[in-house]
């Protein structure tokens, strides 16, 4: 059983930080190796979702963060009655899912996809913080390689894109619908 006095420092240091905090900084104030701090991490996660606590941790490949628990969220909208925010356009979703799933990707794979321009749309999904330059393709012109982002992970509450959905599950699903509803010539 991993040492309760070293969860509440954690929990502790989560709690006032709010954002994010590098998994390795975390290891550096305990004075203890990365992998043991991941480790411990990763237990306590566990012990708060089996627990059902109105605050979850959420690990992510580099990160750790007090969030909080989705299953509670209907009461948390009636204690706060939050204004309305904007909500993200379809052309946004879109861009972003075709990021995510093919990722590292250029601004033009994603409009080979889409069928549309999309300069807009990755521009603004770079100012939300949910996708960022991962690099340059080794082609003519060195075209900018984007990639989704810690903040993508925390906003849709994933510890990687390993967990999306199965794309092609779903766009096998669609497929089959598409054909059935075509009348047989």
């Amino acid at each position: 059983m991993e040492d309760k006095t070293l969860y509440h420092k954690i929990e502790c240091m989560l709690f006032v930080a709010g954002d994010p905090v590098a998994i390795q900084e975390l290891a550096r104030v305990l004075d203890q190796p990365l992998a043991e701090t991941r480790k411990t991490l990763s237990s306590m996660e566990q012990l708060y979702l089996e627990e059902g606590r109105g605050i979850q941790l959420l690990v992510t490949a580099d990160t750790a963060q007090l969030v909080s628990n989705r299953d509670y969220i209907d009461e948390v909208k009636k204690l706060i009655n939050p204004d309305e925010t904007k909500s993200v356009s379809q052309s946004l979703l879109e861009t972003l899912a075709v990021i995510a799933y093919r990722q590292p990707v250029t601004r033009s794979d994603v409009e080979r996809v889409r069928g549309v321009r999309c300069d807009y749309a990755v521009t603004q999904l770079v100012k939300l913080g949910l996708i960022v330059e991962v690099g340059r393709k080794d082609v003519v012109g060195h075209p900018t390689l984007f990639g989704t982002t810690d903040k993508f992970l925390r906003q849709f509450g994933i510890h990687s894109v390993d967990e999306m959905p199965d794309f092609s599950h779903y766009s096998q699903e669609i497929i089959e619908e598409i054909t059935e509803e075509i009348p047989a010539v």
